[in-house]
């Protein structure tokens, strides 16, 4: 299939988010023609991506015209359908209500939309981001960018798909079981899941018993996510967590890594697991000490993240009425929220323990990582499958156990709160591309963006153009 991409001679040309404020600092370009040129790329590139949940071109040229001011000043981006931003409806990827304009901005669009980015508008999800793939039985799936027979990946689809395509440079996204990693792994992007409570977040993610959503960004490089957390943190600065600062570079400590590549009863393919120990075998050559070890992932761990996930499926369905008033129509969810509200409803006695024992992970990772600084795994198991093999459609069992056998390493970091990064240093067969995943504790973003810095230098990331 031919690849999907924007990459023109235009205001935008083949730039990351900064060398973009640099060009318009250079003058070089300016706001508005970048804000068109973004608008143009989207138009030509969304008709087969299907990633734009609503557009906001009017006011993204206003803005342009008279910029907020911020570090990314005049940079385009979307923003993930499932935060508020005012005036424009939060969908959730579902058809079960109709959406209203917010009156306000949510506490996340706040503090993102402080560091200057200019919002074009929203991009889909998956129903209320619960799929790993994003495939809307009416406006249809979110295709990647690299092969559209493909998923875009999980709930950020829509975001990743764009930034993949050149359509702009950075777009937010968000994680509650791999969602900033899947998609950045599918895409040949950088998505960094931060230690939980790291940026603002709006109320409905800070209220969960046990808060596994964190929000971030997708990128085309390190230096635009170090970027993009380090203007955040001045804007909003978590007084329990040590600062990020300006990373610019990669650090000179050799670290202890260790190695797995499946864990509580599934692994990856042999191909993906071959290309995980290739980036092992570099994260040796550059002098960092590598040693395999099993996955720190307790047996009852698959068990217990499902039955929360379906927890919070329920309780959205319970409350829909209540939240989204009488537009609300559970008969318009689609089946894998449907199956996982009766998982919920099924295995009730069981959640209280559940929760306890997702609570406790914390404590584990932390254990772990007093003796290895940072964890490689594969992201996934295996490549971006094709469209429709994890549709909702043909029912809960059939697509449940399939994102079982997909998603089998990020949900860890979402329960245990530390910090995440995939990067795109391999590649499959095909030429996809098949995202790596670098873990540490709790604060410690710093030392894997400087990783991360380390790693982009010695394997450069591949790009669509």
């Amino acid at each position: 299939m031919p690849r999907v991409h924007a990459f023109t001679d235009d205001a935008l040309r083949d730039l990351d988010a900064v060398g973009l404020v640099r060009a318009l600092h250079a003058g070089e370009v300016s706001a508005p023609e970048v804000v068109d040129a973004a608008i143009a790329r989207t138009e030509a590139v969304d008709p087969e991506l299907g990633a734009v949940a609503w557009r906001s071109w009017d006011r993204a040229r206003a803005e342009a015209g008279a910029l907020r001011g911020g570090f990314f000043a005049g940079v385009p981006t979307f923003v993930k359908d499932n935060v508020d931003v005012a005036g424009m409806p939060t969908l959730q990827g579902t058809d079960a209500y109709v959406g209203r304009p917010a009156v306000r901005d949510g506490d996340f669009a706040r503090m993102y939309l402080a560091t200057g980015l200019v919002a074009l508008g929203k991009t889909r999800l998956s129903e209320y981001g619960f799929n790993a793939a994003c495939e809307h039985p009416r406006l249809g799936p979110v295709r990647n960018p690299w092969d559209p027979t493909r998923t875009a990946g999980a709930s950020s689809a829509g975001s990743a798909a764009l930034v993949a395509a050149g359509a702009v440079p950075i777009a937010h996204a968000n994680d509650g079981g791999g969602s900033i990693r899947i998609p950045a792994a599918v895409n040949g992007l950088v998505g960094l899941k931060p230690t939980r409570g790291r940026l603002a977040q709006d109320a409905m993610l800070r209220g969960q018993p046990v808060r596994i959503v964190s929000d971030g960004v997708v990128t085309r490089s390190v230096r635009d996510t170090a970027a993009l957390f380090r203007e955040a943190e001045k804007v909003y600065r978590p007084l329990k967590l040590p600062p990020i600062g300006d990373i610019t570079r990669p650090g000179k400590q050799r670290l202890r890594v260790a190695v797995h590549t499946g864990g509580a009863g599934r692994s990856a393919d042999a191909d993906t697991v071959a290309a995980t120990w290739r980036t092992a075998t570099l994260l040796e050559e550059l002098g960092h000490h590598v040693e395999e070890v099993p996955a720190p992932v307790p047996d009852s761990f698959p068990d217990d993240f499902l039955l929360y996930w379906a927890t919070l499926a329920g309780a959205l369905v319970a409350g829909g009425r209540r939240n989204h008033g009488r537009t609300f129509d559970r008969s318009r969810l689609d089946p894998l929220t449907m199956g996982l509200a009766r998982h919920a409803a099924r295995s009730a006695h069981r959640i209280p323990g559940a929760i306890a024992r997702l609570r406790r992970t914390a404590g584990q990772a932390e254990r772990f990582h007093e003796r290895w600084d940072v964890a490689l795994t594969p992201t996934l198991a295996s490549a971006a499958p094709p469209i429709g093999h994890l549709s909702p459609e043909p029912g809960f069992e059939q697509v449940m156990e399939r994102l079982l056998d997909w998603v089998v390493f990020t949900p860890w970091q979402n329960a245990t709160g530390a910090p995440a990064v995939s990067l795109p240093l391999a590649t499959t067969a095909e030429g996809l591309p098949l995202g790596m995943m670098l873990a540490a504790a709790p604060g410690r973003e710093a030392l894997l963006l400087e990783l991360s810095y380390e790693l982009e230098q010695a394997r450069p990331f591949p790009t669509l153009p």
